[in-house]
């Protein structure tokens, strides 16, 4: 797919990245090599694919789930301007 050195200078000052003059070029082809694999990904039929959550068959180590660290809240909170049932209150920031 073709991509216009206008636009990824468009997309970089819109994520606040710094492209140098001489590399426009390079991130132009690179931006329309991603999207020709892309447009490529989207024509495979996956109608009769199952969804998965990782490509490899493993199984999770399982640990015991049991407490490792003492409760320290009330001491953590001690220093705190002001709590609520165990919760930091902080001032309203959105009206």
């Amino acid at each position: 797919m073709m991509v216009e050195e206008n636009t990824v200078v468009h997309i970089a000052r819109l994520a606040h990245l710094e492209i140098r003059p001489e590399q426009i070029s390079k991130y132009t082809k690179d931006l329309g090599n991603i999207l020709d694999m892309v447009k490529a990904l989207e024509e495979v039929n996956t109608d009769n694919i199952e969804p998965m959550t990782h490509p490899l068959s493993q199984a999770q180590r399982m640990r015991e789930d049991r407490v490792t660290e003492n409760d320290e809240r009330k001491t953590l909170q001690e220093t705190a301007p002001a709590i609520a049932a165990g919760m930091y209150l902080v001032p309203q920031v959105i009206e």
